[in-house]
């Protein structure tokens, strides 16, 4: 955030070794092993309203998905907003970080930390963390993984900016179709006072849909934790 505020161009990447006081969504925190997984920031100054960043965030998982795939072949499940699965364990997490007035963004900070390299998690991750090694049984070049990755940014948010409502219809689509819990999963909702319901998709700006027993609500900033999965 610093680096932004002080004036650094949009498309200034930093990559870090590891991460020692790294946080996620809602505040939770991650292992960030050393020289073991990509931790990667980068600048974005988007000529958007603060509500149209959860684009950002959904083309990011896009993003991740297609580089794990073009490197390892593995098809990875996303979760909205900002997990990437592999196995139903969690390998990735995108975090964006925003400055903006109420009309217009200043510009964000687009987190990815990756598990790449990872051969254990600690006791208290072991069952929802997994790495791409973990999944496959050998270690893979972070160089490699990390151009893709950086390639596939590059080709989402340029999609978003050259062509704001017909991108976001496409990646609000593609998001759906790469994610097995947007539809269908009986889920618990943390805001408002907390809610159940059952998935139903995302809506036009990308937000997830949640029907309860007393209608559609739609989720805003809530965590959403999957309490069972349904037949579609």
């Amino acid at each position: 955030m610093n680096a932004a505020a002080r004036g650094e161009p949009e498309g200034s990447v930093f990559l870090a070794e590891e991460q020692t006081a790294g946080r996620g969504r809602g505040g939770h925190s991650w292992v960030s092993e050393k020289s073991a997984g990509i931790y990667c920031s980068v600048v974005l100054r988007p000529e958007i309203v603060p509500a149209d960043t959860l684009a950002i965030s959904l083309a990011a998982g896009l993003a991740v998905r297609a580089a794990v795939q073009e490197v390892t072949s593995l098809v990875a499940d996303l979760r909205w907003p900002n997990d990437v699965l592999l196995a139903g364990k969690k390998f990735c997490g995108i975090l964006i970080e925003m400055n903006a007035e109420p009309t217009r963004v200043r510009y964000l900070i687009l987190g990815t930390g990756l598990n790449v390299n990872h051969g254990s998690f600690p006791a208290a991750f072991a069952k929802q963390a997994t790495s791409l090694r973990l999944e496959t049984g050998k270690t893979w070049s972070r160089v490699e993984l990390a151009a893709a990755l950086l390639k596939s940014l590059h080709r989402e948010y340029g999609a978003i900016v050259a062509g704001r409502s017909k991108a976001l219809g496409d990646i609000v689509r593609r998001f759906e179709e790469a994610s097995s819990s947007v539809r269908g999963r009986q889920v618990r909702v943390d805001e408002e006072g907390g809610y159940q319901g059952i998935t139903e998709g995302l809506d036009a700006s990308g937000f997830l849909r949640v029907r309860c027993t007393d209608g559609m609500r739609t989720v805003i900033s809530g965590g959403v934790r999957e309490i069972d999965s349904l037949t579609h």
